[in-house]
C-alpha cells in the first residue's frame, strides 16, 4: 500500500510525463513549421513516447489500489529561436524529469517503499537513455552546424532517430 506521500509525488510525475508530452508536441509543431519534417517527426514519435511514460505511472498507481489523479497541464512554449534551441530545451527538460525520478526513487527507499523502487529503475533507465539521446544530438548539431546544408542534414540525422 502506497502513503499518501507517495501517492502525491507519483501523480505529480504523471502530469510531469504528460507535460513532457505537450512539450515535445509543440516543439514538433514548430519544427514542422520551418520545414524540419524529420525534427518533427522525430520529436511528434517523443511526444508519444513520453505519453506512455505517464500512462505507465498512472497505471502502477492504479493497480496498489490508489487513485491516479490527472491534474492541469500548464501549455507549453511553442516559439523558439532555432532547432539548437529547440534540443537544448528538451535536453534541458530531460534533466528536470531526471531529478523528479531521482526525488522519487529517494522517497520510495526512505519509505522502505520496495515495490515502488523496483518500478522506478526502469524509469532511472530511460532518464539516463534520454539524456544521452538529446545530448548526442546537441553534439550533432554542434559539429554540423545549423548554416545552410548543415540545417538539412541535422534535421535528416535527427530524422533517422525514429525507433
Amino acid at each position: 500500500m502506497l502513503s499518501q506521500k507517495m501517492i502525491d509525488k507519483l501523480n505529480e510525475q504523471v502530469n510531469l510525463e504528460m507535460y513532457s508530452s505537450n512539450i515535445y508536441l509543440a516543439m514538433s509543431a514548430w519544427c514542422s513549421s520551418k520545414g524540419l519534417v524529420g525534427s518533427a517527426k522525430f520529436l511528434k514519435d517523443h511526444s508519444t513516447e513520453e505519453l506512455s511514460h505517464a500512462y505507465k505511472l498512472f497505471d502502477y498507481i492504479n493497480e496498489t489500489g490508489a487513485l491516479a489523479q490527472v491534474g492541469q497541464i500548464d501549455a507549453p512554449k511553442s516559439d523558439f529561436v532555432d532547432i539548437k534551441d529547440v534540443f537544448h530545451k528538451t535536453y534541458e527538460h530531460e534533466l528536470k524529469v531526471s531529478k523528479s525520478i531521482f526525488e522519487l526513487v529517494d522517497a520510495a527507499l526512505n519509505e522502505k517503499d520496495y515495490a515502488t523502487f523496483n518500478f522506478l529503475q526502469w524509469y532511472v533507465t530511460e532518464q539516463h537513455e534520454e539524456e544521452k539521446l538529446f545530448k548526442d544530438i546537441l553534439d550533432k548539431i554542434d559539429i554540423i552546424g545549423t548554416d545552410g546544408r548543415g540545417l538539412f542534414m541535422i534535421d535528416r540525422e535527427i530524422g533517422n532517430l525514429i525507433k
